[in-house]
């Protein structure tokens, strides 16, 4: 995160809660807590790596509990220069998760990975998170495969989301970076001013 706003670390707190980037709710199909993160929300300018480590500490991680969990993290619509926090930072949040945390993870779903996160992943994942981590790690190019390990009606899926998977189907190359997805317009990405509900969620029943 190399060009954090002047906002207090309070704001950042507050901005990292109303943008719901990080949220436990619902089990998948073993039973186990869902920490669901959406990529696409994730202030990187405006929050710093200390504000979010003492975030995770503090609001997410007493919610996971003690119990065996699983993250779906959702990559659609992540932008380097808005949401990616930089590999350092990656790293030193990495490293600030609990031991007990890391080990109580089962599994993490990473929705619409796109070349560009495989290739990051595969010269950079084991460098920054622990094999046991890196590991645990399942990519799922559609939102209906996700569906095999999670109760589809456990976890919120964004509509933008849920609009490239649509995409996909009719335009498979861009699972592979050789065709642009510009012609869908999802709307204004969330800023300190640009309310969460520029999204829609819906659960999938």
């Amino acid at each position: 995160m190399s060009s954090v706003s002047s906002i207090s670390e309070g704001e950042q707190e507050e901005l990292l809660e109303k943008l719901e980037v990080f949220k436990v709710k619902g089990k998948d199909k073993q039973g186990r807590k869902i920490l669901r993160i959406i990529g696409k929300f994730f202030p990187a300018r405006f929050v710093s790596v200390e504000v979010l480590k003492k975030y995770l500490e503090e609001r997410v991680f007493p919610k996971v509990g003690k119990r065996k969990f699983t993250v779906v993290y959702i990559h659609t619509g992540v932008q380097r220069s808005e949401n990616f926090p930089g590999i350092s930072a990656l790293r030193s949040i990495h490293d600030a998760i609990p031991a007990n945390v890391r080990e109580n993870l089962e599994a993490v779903y990473f929705i619409h990975p796109g070349l560009q996160a495989r290739l990051f992943l595969a010269t950079f994942g084991r460098f920054l998170f622990s094999s046991g981590v890196y590991g645990k790690l399942r990519y799922v190019s559609r939102v209906e495969y996700l569906w095999e390990n999670v109760r589809r009606n456990e976890v919120e899926i964004p509509e933008f989301v849920l609009d490239h998977d649509e995409d996909l189907e009719y335009r498979p190359m861009m699972d592979y970076g050789l065709e642009s997805d510009h012609a869908r317009v999802y709307g204004v990405p969330p800023t300190m001013d640009s309310p969460v509900s520029t999204y829609s969620m819906r659960c999938i029943s």
